[in-house]
């Protein structure tokens, strides 16, 4: 017994010192180390190719965004879609754009809290747990919180615009998606909830699974099942922030659903069904980037719609994998 507590205290120490090291390290990466990561690479593209498409600053902003949306909305979307929670991305991201607008609001303001994506955050992250809270409290209409912050969250950001501030490209950008409008910081803060959800999700897959097709059984397996939960909703408010600028509030919720309803049509197993839903979503991505500027259109909506087209697709088609 003592010697089982010692050990327990010694694990404790390890990570209470590991773990202050592991996020100055993780702060690193995405200040110092990922900008000259991202300038060396886009530099090389942009001399390998020699392309207005690649050398473009703002479109490389975009490419990168695009890059990480198309990697995290389809993992986080896997679970959901599977949990028939397809829903709940959008409710996230209309709360984030009421977020946004109080953030908009303040910064007005007070300048130097000018820092919208930042209350999108705050915002949708206390929407997930308010959405988890309420459907334990009203036994198990888990539709209910969603309408609930479908409607408020973006009356919410339509009052404060209406009250106080102009509706201006920086809200219709938040509002519809404007891949021109990315400034740096906020891809590094895509980095960064990026790479938080790939560890997450990496640490507890097998908890992930498990309740969304066998709750009792993970119940019985003595799985906090109510952690979990709130722990994929929080998820996936993370990414419905980060994606909030290239796809929009109105079209965020696209990315989490659609890849996965595609790759679902042309896979028979769960994890094939996560990779390959992450790949459609690159083809999403970057075909819809690409045919919005020759085409001149939103990039949002292409990417959204080129999505579809992948969606009918997979339906006509037969499974591939």
């Amino acid at each position: 017994m003592a010697i089982s507590t010692t050990t327990s205290k010694r694990e404790g120490a390890t990570l209470a010192l590991a773990l202050p090291l592991v996020l100055l390290a993780f702060a690193g990466f995405i200040i110092w180390v990922f900008p000259l990561l991202f300038e060396r690479f886009w530099g090389t593209a942009c001399s390998a190719t020699n392309t207005w498409l690649v050398c473009s600053g703002f479109l490389q902003r975009g490419f990168t965004a695009g890059v990480l949306i198309g990697i995290t909305a389809p993992i986080v979307g896997t679970y959901l879609v599977n949990r028939q929670m397809a829903l709940i991305g959008e409710a996230l991201a209309h709360t984030a754009f009421g977020g946004v607008a109080i953030g908009l609001f303040v910064g007005a303001a007070v300048p130097r809290f000018d820092y919208p994506l930042l209350f999108a955050l705050v915002a949708a992250a206390v929407a997930a747990l308010g959405m988890q809270y309420i459907a334990v409290k009203t036994d198990g209409y888990a539709d209910i919180p969603i309408a609930i912050m479908l409607t408020g969250g973006f009356a919410v950001g339509i009052a404060v615009i209406s009250y106080g501030v102009v509706f201006s490209a920086t809200v219709e950008s938040y509002l519809f998606g404007d891949i021109l409008f990315v400034p740096f910081e906020n891809v590094q803060l895509m980095v960064a909830l990026t790479m938080l959800v790939l560890v997450t999700v990496a640490l507890t897959h097998k908890q992930l699974l498990l309740i969304t097709f066998d709750r009792e059984a993970a119940r019985l397996a003595r799985i906090n099942v109510w952690f979990y939960d709130t722990l994929l909703i929080v998820l996936t408010a993370l990414v419905v922030v980060a994606a909030m600028q290239v796809l929009g509030a109105i079209l965020v919720a696209g990315m989490l659903v659609i890849p996965v309803a595609a790759a679902m049509q042309l896979t028979t197993g769960f994890n094939r069904g996560l990779v390959l839903s992450v790949v459609l979503g690159q083809v999403a991505v970057f075909g819809g980037i690409f045919l919005s500027y020759y085409w001149n259109v939103a990039t949002g909506a292409m990417i959204i719609l080129v999505a579809i087209v992948l969606y009918i697709w997979s339906v006509l088609g037969e499974p591939i994998w």
